[in-house]
């Protein structure tokens, strides 16, 4: 039993079958608070200033991304309840279509025969598994484990957790004056290494070379970074001057 919740266990005792959320707040929080600081230091506005946009952007956009996850993700799960309930409605009261829906099903993958009428029998003995292989099969829908509740609370705290670290140096330059000279300089580093690091898990979720998705991920954000920077450099030249 131990071993089986380690298992399920991933980063920060997050369960695994929540890691693209992870991956995906995480992605997000980084890069557009980034892209907040990025702008703000191109503007050369003050550190407090830089602090109060950057933690604004956190928590406001965080917030709208978890609640998007949460309405996708209770949307997802009742439009499957929706056609579950229809789909026991018709073995209710249309039986025999439903188990010759089947016997097509099985005959299309390769079934013939005494071993087709076995498979049949088989499924339409269990009302679950009938349900079940019915949603699967002919409406191509698969009920998803995860709760609209903890996917949104995932969302959230990745895209905290995370999203924060650009803002660190900004955050900390109080308690270390030395802090001060570098930044900026010391924001982008520590994005970049987050970014690689997210850049790491989101291989995993998609599937893709890991270098493929550190680069990915980090250039998506150095892109953000630039693009935001000198739109804040133009913006105070503009409004300034």
């Amino acid at each position: 039993m131990e071993t089986t919740l380690h298992q399920k266990r991933g980063l920060f005792g997050i369960d695994k079958s929540y890691i693209s959320e992870f991956v995906y707040g995480g992605i997000d929080g980084t890069v557009t608070t980034f892209a907040v600081v990025a702008g703000a230091a191109g503007a050369n506005l003050d550190i407090s200033v830089v602090i109060i946009l950057g933690m604004a952007n956190l928590i406001a956009d965080g917030f709208s991304m978890s609640v998007g996850n949460f309405f996708s993700t209770q949307a997802e799960r009742d439009n499957y309840d929706k056609h579950r309930k229809v789909e026991n409605w018709e073995i209710d009261n249309m039986p025999e279509q439903e188990v010759d829906e089947i016997r097509q099903i099985y005959a299309a993958k390769g079934f013939s025969g005494e071993l087709l009428e076995q498979v049949v029998a088989t499924i339409v003995a269990n009302r679950e598994v009938w349900l079940d292989t019915m949603m699967r099969e002919e409406l191509g829908m698969m009920k998803d484990d995860k709760t609209p509740y903890k996917t949104a609370g995932v969302t959230f705290f990745s895209f905290v957790a995370i999203g924060i670290i650009p803002l660190l140096s900004y955050l900390l330059v109080s308690v270390f004056p030395v802090l001060q000279s570098n930044l900026f300089l010391i924001s982008c580093v520590a994005t970049g290494f987050a970014l690689a690091i997210i850049g790491q898990m989101k291989s995993i979720v998609t599937g893709k070379s890991r270098w493929r998705g550190t680069l990915e991920t980090v250039g998506l954000g150095g892109l953000a970074a630039f693009i935001a920077y000198y739109v804040g450099f133009v913006l105070e030249k503009i409004v300034i001057n």
